[in-house]
């Protein structure tokens, strides 16, 4: 029978061999490993070192600058590749065995990553000569001629990008905004929308969406988009600008005004942007009849911006109105509450006498005819009454116009108030003739008084 002892110390014995064997190997795969990697880098240094050599001995040796310049791009070293390929450039023209397309474009792509646009342009025009078939040579052609206005071209260049690689967001999304800047709005619209399906954080696309939509006549899409993008602090003022403007053309006069107050909110705004904001807002409110808000801001504008506009023009007019009740009332209530300050004028015109109304008609929102029996103490008759909203100059055809209408309905005199002036033809018309004629600032003086006179008038 075999010893149990000496076996084990056999068994153990095998086990330690085969464990440092184990381990032996290990240790060699590692250094077998760290030698491959130094020697890369090695390598990588070896090139740098034998063509900086061979350069400092001839600075257009071809072979040493590809091979400097091909690491340098590969690592992304700009500002080195581009020195690089500027030397091979002119290389080029006497040395034939050079890749003349891709040392361009190459060149081209280096000037590009450095914002040197210029040099980036002639290095991919060069390269689109040689092969246009090139899916980065042509987006980026495409790319620097947007950036310098070339709409057309830029357009076919971007094309033909999108034929190689459809789902290239950045092509399509220039190429959408140059469809735009071209006003082919519904083409526009079609790449725009890809790429923000692709983008959905590309803010600038979404705005310009908004754009095509309005300049074809899609003004819900449009409001939806500016709408969205007002708080966004870059694209916020002008958006909510746009939409204020498009809520003002559809008489939406308080969602226009918060539109405008919301672009306000936000800082950093342009100066032009913030001027203009201001500018509409306080047009809004004047819509509204809120004028002393909207002077306010007119003269916050005016202190701001000399003479921006026709705020000096409107700051003098609205004063003058907001100071006057009745007049604010003639210019710019609804016809309804015009007329019925017409028919106050109407009852307190003549003292002491007892007035009867007996037609009213309106032409449009431009001026109001008030037809009265007048019985006085001294005299008794019937009057007609033309009340002119138009703050400009009343001219003749008007005047000649009421006093026809005199004629018709057989009255003995005729009032014509207007809230501008009367040009003197219309003047010398009347002279002959029982009209008076009753310019803004006679018509200010009824206005002011005539809640009090009315008063004590019998009906």
């Amino acid at each position: 029978m075999i010893p149990i002892i000496p076996v084990l110390v056999v068994i153990i014995l095998l086990s330690l061999v085969v464990l440092i064997l184990i381990m032996a190997s290990q240790k060699e795969e590692t250094r077998t490993k760290e030698p491959k990697k130094h020697k890369k880098n090695r390598s990588k240094e070896a090139v740098i070192r034998d063509a900086t050599r061979r350069l400092s001995q001839n600075p257009k040796d071809p072979e040493a600058l590809l091979a400097l310049g091909d690491i340098y791009y590969q690592d992304q070293v700009w500002d080195k590749a581009l020195k690089i390929y500027e030397t091979l450039v002119e290389l080029c023209a006497t040395n034939p065995d050079l890749d003349e397309y891709e040392i361009n474009c190459r060149y081209g792509m280096s000037a590009l990553k450095l914002g040197l646009q210029d040099q980036a342009y002639k290095g991919l025009v060069i390269a689109r000569s040689l092969q246009q078939n090139n899916f980065e040579v042509n987006y980026n052609l495409g790319y620097l001629e947007f950036l310098r206005k070339n709409y057309e071209k830029a357009v076919q260049l971007l094309q033909q990008a999108r034929t190689q690689d459809p789902e290239h967001a950045p092509t399509l999304r220039y190429l959408g905004h140059a469809l735009f800047k071209l006003h082919r709005y519904r083409e526009a619209l079609v790449f725009l929308r890809k790429a923000v399906d692709l983008i959905p954080e590309d803010k600038e696309s979404l705005y310009t969406m908004g754009e095509c939509y309005y300049e074809l006549g899609q003004v819900e899409q449009a409001i939806k988009i500016f709408t969205h993008l007002r708080p966004d602090p870059s694209l916020g003022p002008t958006a909510s600008l746009f939409a204020g403007t498009i809520h003002m053309n559809q008489h939406q006069y308080p969602k226009a005004i918060m539109d405008f107050e919301i672009g306000l909110k936000h800082e950093n705004i342009k100066i032009e942007i913030q001027a203009e904001l201001k500018y509409r807002l306080a047009l809004a409110y004047l819509k509204q009849q809120e004028i002393g808000r909207a002077l306010t801001i007119l003269k916050e504008l005016q202190n701001s911006y000399q003479n921006y506009k026709d705020v000096p023009t409107l700051i003098a007019k609205y004063q003058e109105l907001n100071s006057n009740k009745n007049l604010q009332i003639y210019l710019m209530a609804p016809t309804g509450d015009f007329v019925t300050l017409c028919r106050k004028v109407v009852l307190s015109f003549f003292p002491k006498a007892r007035v009867k109304i007996t037609n009213i008609a309106v032409n449009k929102n431009e001026w109001a005819d008030i037809l009265a029996e007048v019985d006085t103490p001294k005299w008794a008759d019937v009057v007609m009454f033309r009340f002119i909203r138009n703050q400009g100059v009343v001219g003749e055809l008007t005047v000649r116009d009421f006093h026809a209408h005199l004629k018709e309905v057989k009255a003995g005199k005729g009032y014509c108030l207007s809230a501008g002036t009367f040009s003197d033809e219309a003047k010398k018309f009347v002279e002959a003739r029982l009209i008076d004629l009753y310019e803004k600032n006679q018509l200010s003086k009824i206005l002011e008084s005539v809640d009090a006179s009315v008063s004590a008038i019998p009906l």
